[in-house]
């Protein structure tokens, strides 16, 4: 930005090349079960595309925050760097109640030249922002490629309620949102909002448009969830096993949406039904009417999602499930166990 005879004008190209080398585009390619005219069952695969920050690296991978949403139903999932190479990520954390993931990309498989061309990215203190300062927001609109839009932040702490990506519901986060009139377009999401230094001081979420709106943007503050990165990131990442080599709980159960939560003052999760004996549920003595809110530290809130998680582990490994026991006086006690996975009944 650049100030002359009291007229600020907009010419963003020197903080834009500094910052393009951190995002990137993402490509989530996803199996969707499709019922047919007929009644009948196809898989049907769908693609979408987001954008995410380059935040960290470590010896053995590139860091990269998106939005929960973007990775959500992933069977694979495509990074694409500022020099336009693609490769394959895995997804390290996920916290769907934030909308925020952290997805890896082994360093083992990006070239040098790569690796000169792109950069990690320098984060803002997103608790100093002023309305009325300018705003920039880089991200892979449409899914077109990077592309830049300008504006101002226009407001600070804004609560702004959105689809659960897990269970279909509205809700509503508790970190507010900076909100600037700079285009956010499907794409943006998991991209950078960048102040006038270069600096990413919040992560594009979503958008409000219609005939009375010109268009609202959103993004979260990075100050306010450097706590749920740095756990996230600190995650092992997870890559998908085999079908036949998939680990179960030993448990069928359905979901405790946020409607029931409220109505009979249990947390959201997987409320158990029916524990299979002899399983790993079984064996640590989970039981009906427990509910399970997090597997591994990652927060699950539908039967989807639990599902979802543990693809990512084979049968024999053991892994930390956290569940909500009902007290006789009503409330919920927390606890964890760990539960060795089993194989699939027979």
């Amino acid at each position: 930005m650049t100030k002359s005879s009291s007229v600020v004008t907009s010419d963003v190209s020197g903080v834009v090349e500094n910052v393009m080398p951190s995002v990137v585009s993402i490509t989530n390619l996803s199996v969707q079960e499709v019922q047919n005219f007929f009644g009948g069952v196809s898989q049907q695969e769908s693609e979408s595309a987001g954008s995410g920050i380059i935040i960290s690296q470590t010896d053995e991978e590139l860091l990269i925050v998106t939005n929960y949403h973007v990775i959500a139903g992933s069977e694979t999932l495509t990074v694409t760097f500022d020099d336009e190479t693609s490769l394959e990520a895995n997804i390290k954390g996920t916290d769907s109640e934030h909308d925020l993931a952290v997805i890896a990309v082994p360093l083992d498989t990006i070239s040098s030249d790569t690796m000169e061309a792109i950069a990690v990215a320098t984060l803002g203190d997103s608790t100093k922002l002023q309305i009325g300062e300018p705003a920039i927001v880089i991200g892979n609109a449409l899914g077109y490629g990077q592309s830049v839009t300008t504006g101002v932040i226009s407001a600070l702490n804004r609560q702004n309620s959105g689809t659960d990506a897990q269970t279909g519901e509205e809700v509503t986060s508790d970190i507010k949102l900076i909100q600037t009139d700079a285009a956010i377009n499907p794409g943006n999401s998991g991209g950078a909002l960048v102040n006038a230094n270069g600096e990413v001081v919040g992560i594009n979420s979503s958008k409000i448009a219609g005939t009375t709106v010109e268009g609202m943007g959103y993004a979260i503050p990075i100050s306010d969830v450097m706590d749920i990165l740095d756990n996230l990131m600190s995650q092992k990442t997870k890559a998908k096993v085999p079908e036949e080599k998939k680990g179960y709980l030993g448990i069928t159960g359905f979901d405790v949406t946020a409607q029931n939560a409220e109505q009979f003052g249990m947390p959201t999760g997987v409320y158990i039904d029916e524990v299979t004996r002899g399983g790993g549920a079984d064996d640590v003595g989970l039981t009906k009417g427990n509910v399970i809110t997090a597997i591994n530290g990652t927060r699950v809130e539908s039967m989807d999602a639990l599902k979802s998680e543990l693809e990512y582990y084979a049968a024999g490994e053991t892994v930390s499930v956290t569940v909500s026991i009902p007290e006789n006086n009503g409330e919920y006690s927390e606890k964890t166990v760990d539960v060795t996975l089993g194989k699939a009944a027979k």
